[in-house]
């Protein structure tokens, strides 16, 4: 199936959703607010146990992948060579599929688990410390990457070595007919993930970049704030859109990680903290590892304290890993053509991880030391408020949170363009130069969505529209997983017949 530039109906069906969904939360935003709290904890309820089981599933299948003989075949035909050179391939997916995250969690969630509640232990103490960053590495490792690489290794697979278009529909035509309305509706629900996936983490971005500018100068933490904050980003990212791939995200992705880089650098130097949060990465990774099976399938029947905690955290990152994946997989696709599988899945699932555990453990590790020595105070501040109050302990402190901010913004930039380029390309049948009035539109709607559901429902309400729309795509992950897997058997089937016939 080849692509095209012409748009296609699941562009209109799911705008037709979003507008719905727009329109419900400026005039009725209490009501959308109550509607999708009670959807959400309906889910997480009843169906909390699949969600962990599935996403072990995924971490498993790629494991899989990596051992078996499937690994040698190539995404793309024999002779093709990557597009990309390792660290801006490296740079590109990484900005894609974390970036928002680890600025805006990368101190608050291991403070929060230290300081506030603890997932098993009594808050304040070292073994608190250690389970911190033992369930941050479990929520940012090869869980959240798998559901990446299962999907981003199907469009991959299918679009640049089957000849499909880049379609989630089309990675699912081994196993049904696609070219109908089951295949809209397929494409129509990817369309509805990825814009609820994305607008959270714009809504993160948004929000922190408020607590940024409110911890540097009393502006007050507000709605109003955070639209004038999304609409000035947003005039930038549609200007990066206009650009192109090569041009716009590229250059973005390669300017944050050396931000990223440079704030990493910073906290290593000034934080004081720098043996013991090595300490604490070197003592986590090998808890990690020994304890992933239990930590997989942790769901703490009969404690609906602990219950409660796993909602929160666990089953929220598992739902805004399934929601983000139609548009990190699309493009982590897009720029890993010429790739192996045993290469592509053994990069996007290992490296991202190492490095997001030592961000973690730096930016973690620095809190928890100034917790602890009461330096700082978790409790009085909010959590996009808590690595600019590290950061205020330290030298130079307004330069770097100015700096943060900044990196702030410029992973809000790249996840917007990215998302407007990879929403794009779905609404156009998988093309991969999709049109720059599509992406305009896709831009507004983005910047629409995020600041609907902040003003109906604050943070919460962008959260749980996000858990609502993952569930249903997760079956289609599932059904993705299975075709990829039956037309690599296929493939191999008939690659061993044409060898016994040149025998």
């Amino acid at each position: 199936m080849k692509s095209t530039n012409k748009v296609q109906p699941v562009f209109y069906w799911a705008i037709g959703i979003l507008a719905v969904i727009i329109f419900s939360g400026v005039i009725f935003p209490n009501t959308l607010e109550s509607i999708t709290e009670s959807i959400k904890g309906f889910i997480s309820a009843t169906f909390g146990w699949y969600y962990l089981i599935v996403v072990t599933f995924f971490v498993i299948v790629s494991l899989y992948l990596i051992l078996s003989t499937y690994g040698n075949i190539k995404l793309g035909k024999p002779d093709e060579k990557p597009e990309y050179g390792y660290l801006t391939w490296f740079a590109m997916l990484f900005s894609a599929g974390m970036g928002i995250g680890l600025v805006f969690f990368g101190a608050a969630e291991p403070l929060s688990h230290f300081a506030i509640q603890s997932p098993t232990v009594d808050e304040g103490t070292t073994e608190a410390a250690r389970e911190a960053m033992r369930f941050v590495f479990f929520h940012y490792g090869v869980h959240a990457w798998g559901i990446y690489a299962v999907i981003a290794l199907c469009i991959a697979y299918f679009n640049f070595r089957k000849g499909k278009s880049g379609l989630i529909s089309a990675t699912l035509s081994p196993i049904m007919k696609t070219d109908g309305i089951a295949g809209k509706v397929i494409d129509t629900f990817a369309l509805v993930a990825t814009v609820t996936g994305i607008v959270t983490s714009l809504g993160l971005g948004a929000v922190q970049m408020n607590g940024g500018l409110s911890y540097l100068t009393n502006l007050p933490i507000s709605f109003f704030i955070q639209v004038i904050i999304i609409i000035i980003v947003s005039m930038l990212f549609l200007t990066s859109a206009m650009t192109g791939l090569d041009k716009g995200i590229r250059l973005l992705s390669n300017f944050n990680m050396m931000l990223a880089l440079v704030l990493f650098l910073f906290i290593a130097i000034f934080g004081g903290a720098t043996l013991y949060s090595l300490d604490l990465f070197t003592n986590t990774i090998g808890t990690y590892i020994q304890t992933l099976p239990e930590l997989s399938f942790r769901s703490a029947p009969g404690s609906p304290v602990d219950r409660e905690w796993i909602t929160n955290w666990t089953l929220f990152y598992w739902a805004w890993w399934i929601a983000w994946s139609p548009f990190v997989g699309t493009f982590i696709a897009r720029v890993s053509r010429g790739r192996t599988i045993r290469e592509f899945t053994i990069a996007v699932l290992i490296v991202p991880s190492l490095v997001g555990f030592i961000w973690f453990s730096l930016l973690g590790g620095t809190g928890i030391l100034l917790e602890a020595q009461e330096i700082i105070n978790v409790a009085s501040l909010a959590e996009e408020e808590m690595l600019f109050s590290i950061l205020s302990t330290m030298p130079f402190s307004t330069i770097a949170s100015v700096l943060t901010i900044l990196l702030i913004g410029v992973f809000f930039i790249t996840s917007a363009d990215s998302a407007t380029f990879v929403l794009s390309m779905h609404s156009t049948n998988g093309s991969l130069n999709p049109k720059n009035r599509i992406k305009f539109v896709w831009g507004i709607v983005l910047s629409l969505t995020a600041i609907t559901l902040l003003y109906s429902g604050g943070l919460q309400g962008v959260q749980n529209m996000m858990i609502i729309a993952a569930f249903p795509f997760s079956i289609i992950l599932l059904l993705m997983v299975f075709a990829l897997m039956k037309s690599l058997r296929l493939e191999k089937l008939k690659q061993k017949a044409k060898l016994r016939s040149k025998e």
